[in-house]
């Protein structure tokens, strides 16, 4: 709590810090110890005797003001010694101003206030305080009315300080609950660009890397394939770069229509038969995005380690399945950051997802929508 720098809320108004804030209070409360500095040198009997109750005035002065930063660093169970510790020094002043010590104890109730304990503990000390102040005055002076007002001032300072004190606390915590969460945002967008340029990256380096092979071998046997094979790639790269640029600005989404057809140009240079739905219709609106993703990651998986021949889009009612008749379910397929990154969107999404064996025998990738 003992910060020393300010700190703008969200409406713009700068706060200081606890420590801040109780310093320039508390310093300005110093002006009534100037009552009791008075009191010691008109009843010093020597030059040296004023001198040594100034100082005592410096040193308890001093002491109110470290005190709430000191127990605000204290373990709970031991910051009423910081109170009692002040209180123990008022009686310095007993010899030049008798019971008239209990005018500092408003300083040593503010205290209190300021350990921020259970309101059972600052009511019984702060109320304790105010008790003997008014039995010291009773039977000092006399039962009359006027011993009533320093009691009285005690327990409502006190008490009021108390209340700030637990405000303060309060005001605190919601100001480190607000940086924990600035930091998760941050954490999560960061996470999710990072899944996000994974997706579109991996898929879309595939796709070049298939058809950049293929090029290279149709080279000396048709070399207009190869230049259109070419072409394509250096398409496929701009698309990269700019969903890349989209995808860092917030912008980019998934269609799955855009998404089936990309799976087809790539399964095509890779040499697996394709078989993909010719409608999206049965795929809920709200679903798409989703479902692209899933057709996305899913035919990617199916380039890159299936060694299948053929690869099956399906979509039904709150279902999309992406299989194939390779391999099966193999340990670089099925850990993949793909795959994880699509579980983690997909489990965001309300939704459900599975991998296994597929009824071609290879992989399967469903996910209940």
């Amino acid at each position: 709590m003992g910060t020393a720098s300010s700190r703008p809320t969200a409406s713009g108004v700068l706060l200081a810090p606890p420590a801040v804030r109780w310093y320039g209070g508390a310093a300005i409360s110093l002006i009534w110890l100037a009552i009791i500095g008075q009191q010691v040198v008109d009843r010093s009997e020597s030059t040296a005797s004023a001198v040594v109750g100034i100082a005592l005035v410096v040193v308890f002065g001093l002491a109110f003001l470290v005190g709430a930063p000191v127990a605000w660093s204290t373990p709970r169970r031991f910051r009423m010694l910081v109170p009692a510790a002040l209180l123990a020094l008022s009686f310095c002043f007993f010899p030049w101003v008798g019971w008239n010590v209990t005018a500092t104890w408003t300083y040593v109730g503010v205290l209190v206030g300021m350990c921020v304990l259970s309101w059972g503990v600052t009511f019984s000390a702060v109320i304790g305080l105010g008790a003997v102040a008014l039995i010291s005055g009773g039977v000092t002076w006399g039962w009359t009315e006027d011993i009533l007002w320093l009691p009285a001032v005690i327990v409502s300072i006190s008490l009021m300080m108390a209340a700030f004190g637990r405000t303060t606390t309060a005001m605190t915590q919601l100001r480190n609950t607000q940086a924990q969460l600035e930091a998760l945002a941050v954490e999560r967008e960061r996470n999710r660009l990072g899944r996000d340029l994974h997706d579109i990256l991996g898929h879309s380096l595939t796709v070049i890397t298939v058809k950049a092979e293929l090029a290279g071998r149709l080279l000396d046997v048709d070399p207009a394939r190869a230049r259109t094979e070419i072409g394509e790639v250096e398409e496929l790269a701009r698309g990269a770069l700019a969903d890349v640029r989209a995808t860092a600005a917030g912008f980019r989404g998934v269609n799955v229509s855009g998404e089936l057809a990309a799976a087809r140009s790539a399964l095509d240079a890779a040499g697996i038969t394709a078989d993909l739905p010719s409608s999206t219709d049965v795929v809920p609106a709200d679903r798409r995005e989703l479902a692209g993703w899933v057709v996305r990651e899913g035919v990617t998986n199916v380039v890159r380690h299936s060694g299948a021949t053929r690869c099956r889009v399906v979509f039904r009612a709150r279902e999309v399945e992406v299989a194939d008749d390779g391999i099966g379910p193999s340990t670089a397929a099925t850990s993949s950051t793909g795959l994880a990154g699509l579980r983690e969107r997909v489990e965001g999404s309300g939704a459900r997802m599975s991998i296994g064996r597929s009824d071609l025998g290879g992989f399967s990738l469903k996910v209940m929508l």
